[in-house]
């Protein structure tokens, strides 16, 4: 499929843009709300967002977007370009000074990613990808590691906003790869987990419970790099299946035995 200079670059231009308005408006009054007992939305979101909707609606107004915080109106479901924004992924991250978050961007065609950013603005990371074509940081290429087993393995994974009810389950999982990884790790942020993959700084990511838009972006960087995609079960993945595992090659079967076994012993 070819691919419109335009569309990475307008992608770069709205993630690159959304880092400078988190920056600026970081240690301000965040005028924090919430959507769950621990699931945060800033006045940083919704401005961020309110940004990439003008932007996107100026440039192609055929397109649609689908995005966290705002109605994605009735559009969505009868276009075949839809822009996949998160406009500050690890909000509960920025709302408490962390400074691990991101914003990140995707054009997906048909369903699938084609071209994407993540920018972490507090260490000027851009991640980008194109379809058939790579993944780079900051214009470097990516290529995922190659650790080949699980004790060689620094993994990453991410708890959903509903782990109060189901502690055992998710803390259940992680036990089980802590038991056999080098070192298992929770950032807070599964666009920058995943691009950390893509750039071989971790060597697999694992989460469920996930939106598209937290999905999108960064798993066509993975993907770039050489690196493997599936669902907990092995099957295919897709940006709308709401779970993914993550890593190089020679490591996403054991990761999913892992998933396996914990799942037939729950």
């Amino acid at each position: 499929m070819a691919h419109s200079p335009i569309w990475l670059a307008t992608a770069i231009d709205i993630v690159v843009r959304a880092g400078a308005i988190q920056m600026a408006e970081r240690g301000e009054d965040l005028e924090i709300d919430k959507k769950g007992p621990i699931d945060l939305v800033t006045r940083v979101d919704l401005e961020v967002e309110r940004m990439c909707r003008e932007t996107i609606a100026a440039r192609f107004p055929t397109h649609a977007v689908q995005a966290e915080e705002l109605d994605d109106g009735p559009a969505l479901a009868d276009a075949s370009h839809v822009w996949v924004f998160d406009p500050v992924d690890g909000t509960v991250n920025y709302a408490h000074g962390l400074p691990m978050f991101c914003s990140c961007l995707s054009l997906e065609v048909e369903g699938r990613p084609v071209v994407s950013a993540v920018y972490d603005p507090s260490r000027r990371e851009l991640f980008t990808a194109e379809r058939g074509v790579g993944a780079w940081l900051n214009g470097v290429p990516l290529r995922v590691s190659d650790a080949a087993t699980l004790v060689d393995a620094m993994l990453c994974t991410g708890f959903p906003y509903d782990v109060h009810q189901t502690f055992d389950e998710v803390v259940g999982l992680f036990g089980a790869f802590v038991s056999r990884a080098r070192a298992v790790r929770r950032l807070g942020s599964a666009a920058l987990d995943l691009c950390y993959v893509a750039a071989g700084r971790l060597d697999g990511f694992w989460e469920q419970r996930l939106n598209p838009w937290d999905l999108s972006a960064a798993s066509l960087v993975v993907e770039e790099a050489g690196g493997q995609l599936s669902r907990f079960d092995g099957s295919p993945f897709d940006t709308g299946c709401g779970e993914i595992v993550a890593s190089n090659p020679k490591l996403h079967g054991h990761l999913l035995s892992v998933i396996a076994e914990h799942a037939a012993s729950s």
